[in-house]
């Protein structure tokens, strides 16, 4: 038997209201009736015309009424199917695995099929993958189809709730989820936001690094010959990116021009670099330049702000490099020259001057180095707490893991009568003393994440940086009093420079002297690394002042174990691309393996014809790497592209989460990239 159709709902209700209006006018005739007999007759024969016409609405019209409900509801569904169908958008339906299961005439008109065609989405669309459909959220994808640019949204659709589908389908499709795909061109957008970016106008800056000194040495006379070559070298590539540049100062330029030409700078890897340095006229220095390049501000004047930024970078690496500020990301290029040592001291005197005003509004003072301390982060620490004990301030110094390295100096500071029993102090201990009059003074490292005791940074307001490594992207932000010297040979050898300006009169004692000497000498390696005038001056101070040659070296003299553990990384070292030596050290028996591994990286550059070497050294599931070099290759780009840093000729990185052979592996790789794009003499 056929199930007759039913009247439901809003409609149903609608149909029954004058049932409901007639038993409220019979009540009211009613009320009448005991009022007035004549006025209740005549509402009577209403009342009685009124209910007949509702009985025959409701009980013979009704079947009138669903039939034009029906009949509408056909033609709508009718024009709203051809309005899918032949609606502008592209728009498909698809089952769960991507297979197409109907399209409209756009979609297949755009992908060139007939729309009963059951393609797949994941063929056509290598951007729509399988872990996308699988994932079962409502996303959008940017696709490439016919060198057209796309969004294509998907959006889930339960079959439960369109009805509709399901008897499209058939009574035979069970699935529980359909995807529908909707199309938008965005082509002429994309074209129009990427001219948009090329048309930006991008800020830089170029800060001659030597200018004085290239001066110096050439003849007076023919010095305005050498301003004006580099002037024409400096206007000669600007213009070539139809770009303008203004002379700031006579060392300093600005200059402007299209982002559209910054990726062929990239490209060329800033050539004005190693232009600028053929400008020879007699002078006997090549002339430097450092370039700081800011892009995709909010303004210009932002551009200008990211400009400047990157220009401290620059110089803060040691000069001879572009570096290039877009937004938060940071590139670089260059930095293969030695950075010059300055002959000036007035530098070190006004930032001991500066130091000495901080310190002295200040009533105790924290030093930290950098995680696993080595000898010269631990002498610059003793320089500094000798400053400060001369300003009558009381001072600690921040120290968690005492390395072997500094444990033969550290020892004679242990329980001495002339130094206080809480010298040092762990990172907790240090944290309870903080308060609104303390100091921080972060020494040998200007990256806050390798600090001793990062949480410090953030608890202390006042902080003052002392470093001789290159500045990276990660900076210690906030620092009141900030002091990094590239051409430094050691953090040791630039507050003995401090130490000599900041008042009259300061004697360190002795086995602070050892602790600063040692620090030079380990940091330059007896001298013959990173060294210049002043690093021997500061020597000669330390000397004064009761520096011992012979007790600092006895007192560090390696032990057995570690002496067989370097000269095994030495004998087991692999010579990569004939340049490169690449090697382990062992870190079992070792109190510090890592500390080896640096020795061991320093022993390799005296095999002939090795330009860098890397020593890799597990310790506490971490892989440490430790890069030294000559002259010829930036080790602190090397492991730059690894997540570390450091100075042009000494640097390292810790790697986590990788074995031995993956870290010699990417050791490879970024030398094999560093070739390539002719980052090594």
């Amino acid at each position: 038997m056929k199930n007759k159709v039913r009247v439901k709902g809003q409609l149903s209700a609608y149909l029954q209201w004058p049932l409901i209006l007639s038993v409220l006018l019979i009540i009211a005739t009613m009320v009448v009736t005991a009022i007035d007999i004549k006025a209740a007759a005549v509402l009577s024969a209403f009342t009685v015309l009124y209910v007949l016409i509702s009985l025959w609405l409701y009980l013979y019209q009704r079947k009138s009424v669903l039939a034009g409900l029906v009949e509408f509801s056909s033609e709508y569904a009718w024009i709203q199917k051809r309005l899918l169908s032949e609606m502008i958008q592209p728009y498909a339906i698809a089952d769960d695995k991507g297979r197409l299961l109907w399209t409209n005439q756009m979609f297949a008109q755009l992908l060139g099929m007939d729309h009963r065609s059951r393609k797949s989405l994941l063929t056509m669309f290598p951007e729509i993958t399988k872990e996308l459909l699988e994932a079962g959220e409502n996303t959008s994808v940017h696709i490439e189809y016919e060198k057209r640019n796309y969004r294509a949204d998907l959006k889930w659709v339960a079959l439960k709730d369109a009805a509709a589908l399901d008897t499209a389908l058939g009574s035979g499709f069970s699935q529980e989820y359909l995807l529908s795909v909707y199309l938008t061109d965005e082509t002429e957008v994309l074209h129009y936001k990427k001219e948009i970016d090329r048309q930006k106008m991008v800020a830089g800056l170029i800060y001659l690094d030597n200018y004085d000194e290239a001066l110096e040495s050439v003849e007076e006379v023919r010095r305005s010959l050498l301003t004006a070559l580099i002037d024409r070298k400096i206007n000669k590539q600007i213009s070539a990116l139809n770009g303008i540049v203004k002379k700031l100062e006579k060392d300093k330029y600005f200059f402007v021009v299209k982002q559209q030409y910054v990726p062929q700078m990239m490209e060329e890897r800033f050539a004005i670099l190693e232009d600028v340095k053929t400008v020879n006229i007699g002078n006997d220095m090549a002339v430097t330049l450092s370039i700081g390049i800011g892009m995709n501000g909010e303004a210009y004047s932002q551009n200008y702000e990211f400009a400047r930024i990157a220009i401290d970078m620059a110089l803060g690496r040691g000069g001879d490099q572009a570096v290039v500020k877009d937004g938060e990301k940071i590139q670089y290029f260059g930095g293969k020259a030695q950075q010059m040592e300055k002959s000036t001291r007035v530098k070190a005197r006004v930032k001991a001057h500066a130091l000495r005003e901080l310190l002295e509004n200040k009533d105790r003072l924290l030093i930290m180095g950098h995680k696993m301390a080595d000898i010269d982060s631990f002498g610059a620490a003793l320089g500094i707490y000798r400053i400060a004990t001369s300003l009558n301030k009381k001072a600690h110094i921040v120290i968690n893991d005492v390395t072997t390295s500094i444990k033969p100096m550290m020892d004679r500071f242990l329980g001495n009568p002339d130094y206080p029993e809480d010298l040092f102090l762990n990172g907790s201990r240090a944290a309870e003393m903080v308060d609104n009059n303390t100091i921080l003074v972060v020494v040998d490292v200007n990256r806050p994440s390798i600090t001793d005791t990062p949480a410090l940074l953030k608890m202390v307001k006042s902080i003052v940086v002392l470093d001789h490594h290159r500045q990276s992207s990660e900076i210690i932000e906030n620092a009141v009093l900030s002091y990094v010297e590239p051409y430094a040979s050691s953090a040791c050898e630039m507050v003995a420079e401090v130490l000599q300006y900041i008042a009259d009169g300061i004697r360190i004692r002795p086995a602070e002297a050892d602790a600063m000497y040692a620090g030079i000498v380990i940091d330059t390696t007896n001298f013959t690394n990173q060294t210049g005038v002043r690093t021997f001056e500061a020597a000669a101070f330390l000397r004064r002042n009761g520096a011992d040659i012979t007790r600092v070296r006895k007192l560090f003299r390696d032990n057995m174990a570690e002496y067989q553990a370097k000269a095994n990384a030495v004998r087991m070292a692999e010579v990569y691309r004939k340049e490169f030596a690449i090697s382990t050290c062992p870190a079992e028996g070792l109190a510090s393996p890592t500390i080896v591994g640096a020795q061991a990286a320093n022993d390799l550059l005296e095999i002939s014809g090795i330009k860098a070497s890397v020593v890799l050294t597990e310790y506490n599931h971490m892989i440490y790497a430790s890069a030294r070099s000559i002259d010829e290759v930036n080790v602190q780009v090397m492991m730059e592209h690894l997540g570390g840093g450091g100075h042009r000729a000494v640097a390292g990185a810790q790697l986590e989460g990788v074995t031995m052979d993956q870290a010699k592996q990417m050791i490879k790789q970024v030398i094999d990239e560093m070739l390539e794009k002719g980052e090594v003499s």
